[in-house]
């Protein structure tokens, strides 16, 4: 089991932002491919998917609900064990977020995610 520092964390929190923000449907299908282990899940209060085409299909349906938007990281990620947990905002540039989280992620060995759950802090 791979221990997840809070560097670790932070690395994985930016790349899984970075994979929300990307608006290459190509390029946006690679990076699930790399970040997720092929039977990984997603859930949320407001959308879920599972497998990579379900996990892509998903981001890129609330990508088409909120043009223009992008995620940001809000605080420090942090985890232990095969656990991480980080806080995000989405907007528009210049503008006040329109929703708040906090995602908890459970990594493999290889540092891919296998589950994610989703929670709205604020939308």
């Amino acid at each position: 089991m791979q221990h997840a520092s809070s560097t670790h964390a932070s690395a994985i929190a930016e790349r899984y932002l970075a994979l929300w923000n990307e608006r290459d449907g190509a390029a946006r299908r690679t990076r699930v491919e790399q970040l997720f282990a092929p039977g990984a899940t997603y859930v949320d209060p407001m959308m879920k998917g599972s497998g990579i085409d379900g996990i892509d299909s998903m981001i890129d349906a609330a990508q088409q609900q909120f043009p223009g938007h992008r995620f940001i990281l809000h605080g420090n990620p942090d985890g232990h064990g095969d656990v991480v947990r980080f806080s995000w905002a989405l907007g528009v540039d210049g503008a006040a977020p329109v929703a708040h989280g906090t995602d908890v992620a459970q990594v493999d060995t290889q540092g891919r995610l296998v589950r994610v759950t989703g929670f709205l802090d604020a939308a």
